[in-house]
């Protein structure tokens, strides 16, 4: 018998302090975190350490709605450093809370913190993980929607229940070896994962399958499936057998709503699709497998089960695309257009903001390779791979300008013309101008790329080398806004962001050894104006760490768990 999705959330409720109150725009919503690593779950039916949270894995949902106030309290019981980053939450005004090395210290073994962030202006589909140590190789993850306030009508009728379905590779050793291979060995880059799970969970195989992900549908009915690829190397296409779906919405934005029999999903994305359950009473495969990669037994398989079935899923799956075929993925990147005449977080038409007739006031063109740095297999973006520091980015902003912890703007943004090389590299956004950001995969593997803080508009994709040329072919009419892209192999990938929300904000490889090897940078947009309204100020419980260290925090802010 198969473990129902409801069954995985059941822990959720009896472990979790959730408070609400009344807010002029929106609730608070409390939550407490006790986070750990366990051995006792078994992905693949083989007992590996595994990231949970309060006792669940995958992590809790966050379900909140536009202009709401979430408090996450999150406790460490691990024996890393922890972070958590809000993957798609745009954080207006307030890098502090964005949940990755450069704008936190790191939460301490045995310590808690608590992060405040708003969904402000936001509605849509998102993800959360741990952002530092790897530690997303080994779970710690979980669902964020944001729903639509009650004075913006959503764009299509109300279906009868909405699944979180969180697809992502994982591998079935241990993270801490794998992490320390990617450090040392070059060839650790090119292990293939074990598998893909569904929820957590392993692939349906047949009858005996007792460890797998199901979702019960009443004939005749219509569901929501938010998708999210959350793992860390492979893109995959999505499918369920015999069943069309509708994409009405990716990472935030509506889109216009096309039918599809299978769908791309590439590394931190995250869509939503509307699947009506027309066929006869039986169960449907419900498959994930993965691009560019020839390899049986990888691919995730879940159950959609009709509630009157007796008839279990069997026989071949069904087919998608050829794993190899670009031209089909390239192609049906192009078709998910803005929905330009529905309201999202507000109710005036999306289509209302538009790139059109912008002035860019700054072009990236980043490059993306592998290559030895120091004797070391890395990753380089314009031949720099990012070194972490142990003082946070923002904390060292905020305190000294940055002094003795990274030069601002050393960063070759348009060229590889220097030296593989280390850096912290920190790049000046201009703000409230337009940024061009093109991203250029000079490797053999699928990328993604991820800006926090912002959605940003993608506006063409291509083969080869980027030029200026190529301006011509973009899409400035509806393209879709959100805020992690793919790039394919030896092609490149532009967006266009309006800089608008100052802070320290990571720009990044969405792919976990990439990020991991030094793909990823930080973009400082900084006003002058102290104005709070611009950009708030530290938090009360800021943590230090680094330089920084000695100017501890009060016990009341910062105690000590007791087990």
């Amino acid at each position: 018998m198969a473990f129902s999705s409801n069954l995985n959330w059941i822990p959720l409720w009896s472990a979790l302090l959730t408070v609400f109150v009344t807010r002029v725009n929106g609730i608070d919503i409390y939550l407490d975190w006790n986070v750990s690593i366990t051995d006792g779950l078994i992905p693949l039916l083989v007992d590996q350490q595994v990231v949970i949270i309060n006792g669940v894995f995958p992590g809790p949902l966050i379900n909140a709605t536009t202009d709401d106030v979430v408090h996450v309290n999150v406790f460490n019981y691990m024996d890393e450093p922890l972070l958590f980053t809000w993957n798609g939450i745009q954080q207006r005004r307030n890098s502090w809370q964005d949940g990755v090395s450069g704008t936190n210290c790191p939460i301490k073994p045995l310590k808690n913190w608590t992060y405040v962030f708003q969904m402000k202006d936001q509605i849509g589909t998102f993800i959360y993980f741990p952002s530092i140590n790897f530690l997303k190789a080994s779970g710690g993850y979980g669902p964020i929607r944001v729903n639509n306030r009650d004075n913006v009508p959503v764009p299509f009728p109300q279906p009868e229940a909405e699944f979180d379905l969180l697809i992502g590779d994982w591998y079935s050793g241990d993270y801490k070896h794998f992490r320390k291979m990617l450090e040392t060995e070059e060839s650790a880059y090119d292990v293939t994962p074990d598998a893909i799970l569904m929820n957590g969970m392993g692939p349906y195989i047949d009858s005996d399958s007792l460890w797998y992900e199901t979702f019960t549908v009443d004939k005749g009915k219509t569901y929501r499936f938010r998708i999210s690829n959350i793992g860390g190397t492979l893109s995959f296409n999505f499918r369920i057998q015999s069943h069309t779906m509708l994409l009405v919405e990716a990472e935030g934005s509506y889109t216009n709503q096309i039918t599809l029999n299978s769908l791309d999903v590439h590394v931190g994305q995250s869509y939503s699709v509307l699947v009506t359950a027309d066929q006869n009473d039986a169960d449907f495969y419900i498959i994930a497998s993965p691009k560019l990669l020839y390899a049986t037994g990888v691919a995730g398989v879940g159950v959609l089960h009709y509630s009157n079935s007796t008839t279990l899923a069997g026989g071949a799956h069904p087919s998608g695309p050829d794993a190899f075929d670009l031209g089909f993925s390239m192609n049906q990147a192009k078709s998910i257009r803005w929905n330009l005449t529905t309201g999202a977080a507000r109710p005036n038409p999306q289509g209302s903001f538009n790139v059109s007739n912008i002035a860019l006031s700054q072009t990236f063109i980043l490059q993306s390779s592998r290559a030895e740095v120091n004797g070391q297999p890395r990753l380089v973006v314009n031949n720099v791979s990012y070194f972490t520091p142990d003082t946070s980015l923002k904390l060292a902003d905020h305190l000294t300008n940055g002094t003795g912890v990274y030069e601002l703007d050393e960063f070759p943004v348009q060229s590889v013309n220097v030296d593989t090389s280390y850096g912290t590299s920190v790049v000046s956004g201009n703000y409230r101008g337009w940024i061009e950001l093109v991203f250029q995969n000079n490797m053999d593997d699928m990328d993604s790329w991820h800006l926090d803080g912002y959605s940003f508009f993608v506006v063409g994709f291509g083969n080869g080398h980027w030029t200026p040329d190529v301006r011509n072919t973009y899409n400035t009419i509806d393209p879709v806004a959100r805020s992690t892209t793919q790039v394919y192999p030896h092609g490149w990938t532009a967006v266009y962001a309006f800089l608008d929300n100052p802070g320290m904000w990571n720009l990044r490889s969405q792919t976990l050894k990439n990020w991991y090897l030094g793909l990823q940078l930080y973009i400082r947009v900084y006003d002058p104006d102290p104005n709070p309204a611009k950009e708030r100020p530290p938090p009360e419980n800021l943590l230090f760490c680094g330089l920084f260290e000695s100017q501890s925090l009060a016990p009341a802010r910062h105690r000590h768990l007791n087990h």
